[in-house]
């Protein structure tokens, strides 16, 4: 099991990709739980499922596939069907255990660390990080992704990313940094105007005060970090972690002489690095090339 928020020690947790099916994936867990309660309180308010979507504007197959906990619904859904069913909040108090199941169950408790986290550093050698992604990068990302993920889990995951760069939002601000590989800014999943799309973005977010983006150059004589990307999340109470996903094994780690060697690590990226301006240079120059 992976570790959970601030426990001791480290675990790691095995995706879907696996082939299992992890607890509050759909069609198990929380899905099936909150199915079931939506059913109930549907047939107690005397609705059928045409008449109850027309209410709440979804087509019935959509509210079949929510009460069978085969398909995730959005927050807006629920907001609409808990006084519809007169359900008392019982259905918005699920609210929250529901959008977390957007998430693949090997990420969940790094997605909700990383949404109150005082400060978040990434170290990506492969593609853009899912805060930076574009819609249509994220989509090819995951339509990428083999074993192959059905259409609907796509649209998904991609919505779960979206919603992860609320952080960006956030108040008080959280500190954030990025080092990226140039290899992986340079690298066109989606196609180009996908990737000039997506370059685009990461000068946006570059320029945010909160934000440092730094690119690693591949012509680097030193590098640091060879053994693959990590995220270190920080809490407001000072606690550290460091998230590493790899293939199918994630794993989230809370010891401190283990956080501690990727911190380290991580500050020797900074400085092998480009500068932050040099970095923004470096991606419009990319642009530049681009059009």
């Amino acid at each position: 099991m992976a570790a959970r928020d601030d426990e001791a020690g480290s675990g790691s947790a095995v995706g879907p990709e696996a082939g299992g099916r992890p607890e509050d994936e759909p069609g198990s867990g929380v899905m099936v739980a909150f199915g079931r309660q939506l059913k109930l309180l549907r047939l107690r308010a005397g609705l059928d499922r045409t008449e109850f979507g027309n209410r709440v504007g979804y087509a019935a197959q959509s509210v079949a596939s929510f009460e069978q906990g085969r398909r995730i619904p959005q927050p807006g859904f629920i907001d609409q069907a808990d006084p519809v069913l007169d359900a008392g909040g019982l259905l918005l108090a699920l609210k929250e255990e529901v959008a977390r199941a957007q998430y693949p169950a090997f990420f969940r408790d790094a997605a909700r660390l990383e949404a109150v986290a005082a400060s978040l550093h990434v170290y990506a050698a492969l593609a853009v990080p899912g805060l930076l992604q574009t819609e249509e990068y994220a989509r090819a990302v995951f339509t990428m992704r083999r074993p192959l993920l059905d259409d609907e889990t796509v649209e998904q995951r991609v919505a779960a990313r979206m919603a992860r760069q609320k952080i960006f939002e956030r108040k008080p601000m959280p500190t954030l940094s990025f080092v990226i590989e140039e290899s992986a800014l340079r690298r066109p999943i989606g196609g180009w105007p996908v990737l000039r799309g997506q370059l685009e973005q990461i000068v946006l977010h570059a320029r945010r005060r909160n934000v440092e983006l730094q690119v690693m150059p591949t012509d680097r004589a030193e590098h640091c970090g060879l053994a693959g990307p990590f995220n270190l999340i920080e809490k407001h109470d000072g606690r550290r972690m460091a998230y590493v996903e790899v293939q199918r094994d994630s794993r989230l780690h809370t010891e401190l002489t283990v956080v501690r060697d990727f911190y380290e690590q991580y500050g020797l990226l900074r400085a092998q690095a480009l500068a932050p301006p040099e970095s923004l240079a470096f991606v419009e120059g990319l642009l530049g090339e681009k059009r």
